[in-house]
Parts: C-alpha cells; structure tokens; sequence
C-alpha cells in the first residue's frame, strides 16, 4: 500500500521514533509502513490519520 507518511513526518519535522512515540508503535513499525513492507491495522491507520489532521484516504493508497 502506498502511503505519504514520510512526507508528512518530514512536514512536521518529526523523526520516525518520534512518530513512533506519538503512536504507540515502535520507529522500526513507522519505518515498515513508510516503505511499504507493513500495512498498518485500521485502528493504527485512525490513528495515523488523526495524528496528522487527515483522513485516511489522503494518507494511504491502493
């Protein structure tokens, strides 16, 4: 699944074990999401999504 998390990371200027940190899951988990070797559970997808202001939708891709 593609996804814009790294961007949005970068954006925010935080590093992944700080993303990591805001979510609950450990920085190796953001990194597997952001290069799309893990897709995140739906909670954790609600998660990512609300912890960037934006739907789901604008975050990952089919």
């Amino acid at each position: 699944m593609k996804n814009c998390l790294k961007e949005l990371r970068q954006e925010n200027g935080w590093s992944q074990a700080e993303l990591g940190s805001r979510l609950q899951v450990s920085r190796q988990t953001v990194i597997s999401i952001e290069n799309g070797k893990y897709d995140p559970s739906l909670p954790l997808a609600f998660a990512i999504a609300q912890c960037f202001g934006k739907r789901i939708e604008d975050i990952f891709q089919v």
